[in-house]
C-alpha cells in the first residue's frame, strides 16, 4: 500500500478550477446558505430539547485567554480573523485539505506569540484528552506532509481559527480551529457550551517514522466500539447492523447541517446491564473531549436521553467497521475510510474519521442562542444565527 501521487491526491489550491470543482465549490456555499434547522429525523426538528439556563461553570479563564489573543492581533489580523456570530463561515468547516472556503486566520503565518494564545484558548476550553487528541492529530497531518514531501501543504500549523460574536462584553462568541482532519466548532452562550460540530479524522492513524513518531489517534474509539458489538448476542447483532458494507462516507459530515436521518440499530434499552457500561464508557470519549465542568454537564444532557439512544453498526469487527451513537441529543459516528493520502481504495484501519453532532437544533448552540435573543432583544432576532446572509467581518453582531 502506497501513497498517491501527489496529483492524484488534493492538498492545495487548484491551479485550474474545472467545472466540477467549481461545481462542488457552489454546492457547498448552498448547503452553508440554507436556513439552519439542524439534523432531524423524518418527523422533523424536536423542540425544546435544550433550555438556556446556568451550568454553573467557570468560564472567565477561557474569557480571558480569548481576550488575550484579541490584544495580541494587529488591526489587519482583527479583519481577517474575527466574525459576527450570524457569519455564515460558521458552516464552511470542511475536513478536507484543500484550502478553498478557508477563512480566520491561518496558523502557519503566526509566530509563537499569537500561536501560544491560541493554544490556549483551545486547552481552557477541551479537557486535557481533548487537547492532547487534537494536537496529536495536527501533529499526525505533519506526519502524511513527511511522507509525501508536501509539508509546506501539510503540516501541524496549517489550520485556520477564527473567533465569532463578543467574549468582551459577556455576550455569545464562539472560536472554530478548521483544516485537514481537525474542525472543532465551539460556542459559548453565558457559561453553557457547544462543542459542535466536531470532525476529527486521521490518515495515517499511527505516526511510524517523522518529527512525531509514536503518535497514534483514535486506539480507543476503535476499540470500545468494537467491544460494544462484540459483547452483543447474535439477536442483538442483527438489530444493530444496519448494513453490511460500510457507507462512502459519514452520514452528517460537513454540509450536512440539516440532514435528515432516521434512528437504526439496537435502542440501548435492549442492552444488558454490563453492555450499558460499555456503552457509556463509548459515549465518554466523545463527550469528555470537552472541558470538566461542560463534559459533565453534557454528559447528563445525555443520559436524560438514554432510553432513546440507538447503537448502529456496519462491517466486520475484525476488519473494517462504521458505528453511530443517535439520541435526541447527540450523534456520534466513526468509520474506517478508503485511501485519499494512500492509494488504497477499500477501507483500511489506517484511515478514520469520527464526528459528533447536537441534533434537533443544538450545533453551533443554534438553539440556545436563539433563546438568548428572544431574552435579551425581546424577540425572535437572531433565530437563525448561523444561516445565510452576506460575509460580514468585524466584532459587533
Amino acid at each position: 500500500m502506497g501513497l498517491r501521487n501527489r496529483g492524484a491526491a488534493p492538498t492545495r489550491r487548484p491551479e485550474v478550477w474545472t467545472p466540477e470543482l467549481l461545481a462542488k465549490v457552489e454546492w457547498r456555499k448552498r448547503a452553508a446558505a440554507e436556513p439552519f434547522r439542524g439534523v432531524g429525523t423524518s418527523d422533523g426538528v424536536m423542540p425544546g430539547l435544550f433550555p438556556l439556563r446556568s451550568t454553573g461553570v467557570d468560564v472567565d479563564g477561557t474569557r480571558r485567554a480569548v481576550e488575550n489573543y484579541l490584544a495580541a492581533l494587529t488591526p489587519e489580523q482583527l479583519a481577517e480573523g474575527r466574525f459576527t456570530m450570524r457569519d455564515v463561515s460558521w458552516r464552511h468547516w470542511n475536513n478536507g485539505a484543500r484550502y478553498f472556503l478557508r477563512h480566520g486566520l491561518c496558523l502557519e503565518d503566526l509566530d509563537e506569540t499569537i500561536r501560544d494564545p491560541v493554544l490556549e484558548i483551545l486547552r481552557r476550553s477541551l479537557s486535557a484528552a481533548g487537547y492532547a487528541q487534537v494536537v496529536d492529530l495536527m501533529h499526525l497531518n505533519l506526519t502524511i506532509g513527511e511522507l509525501r514531501g508536501e509539508v509546506h501543504l501539510l503540516n501541524e500549523w496549517m489550520y485556520w481559527f477564527s473567533i465569532y460574536g463578543e467574549p468582551e462584553t459577556g455576550g455569545p462568541w464562539g472560536w472554530q480551529l478548521d483544516g485537514h482532519h481537525v474542525n472543532v466548532n465551539c460556542v459559548f452562550v453565558g457559561d453553557q457550551m457547544v462543542l459542535t460540530p466536531s470532525f476529527l479524522g486521521a490518515e495515517p492513524v499511527l505516526a511510524e517514522s517523522g518529527k512525531y513518531a509514536g503518535t497514534r489517534a483514535f486506539g480507543r474509539e476503535e476499540a470500545v466500539g468494537r467491544n460494544l458489538f462484540a459483547s452483543l448476542t447474535g439477536q442483538q447483532r442483527k438489530l444493530a447492523t444496519i448494513a453490511e458494507e460500510l457507507p462512502p462516507e459519514l452520514f452528517v459530515g460537513a454540509f450536512r447541517d440539516n440532514f435528515e436521518l432516521n434512528y437504526a440499530g439496537i435502542p440501548f434499552g435492549d442492552l444488558t446491564a454490563e453492555q450499558h457500561v460499555i456503552a457509556r464508557d463509548l459515549l465518554g470519549l466523545y463527550v469528555n473531549r470537552a472541558g470538566g465542568g461542560h463534559a459533565a454537564v453534557r454528559m447528563d444532557e445525555v443520559l436524560a436521553q438514554e432510553s432513546e439512544a440507538h447503537f448502529a453498526w456496519a462491517g466486520d469487527a475484525n476488519g473494517v467497521f462504521y458505528y453511530r451513537i443517535h439520541s435526541p441529543v447527540i450523534l456520534i459516528e466513526f468509520e474506517h475510510m478508503a485511501g485519499v493520502m494512500y492509494d488504497n481504495d477499500v477501507p483500511t484501519r489506517r484511515h478514520i474519521h469520527t464526528l459528533v453532532r447536537t441534533p434537533n437544533g443544538g450545533d453551533y448552540g443554534v438553539d440556545l442562542l436563539r433563546q438568548h435573543h428572544e431574552r435579551h432583544h425581546h424577540g425572535p432576532d437572531g433565530h437563525e444565527p448561523h444561516s445565510h446572509g452576506p460575509h460580514r467581518h468585524g466584532p459587533h453582531e
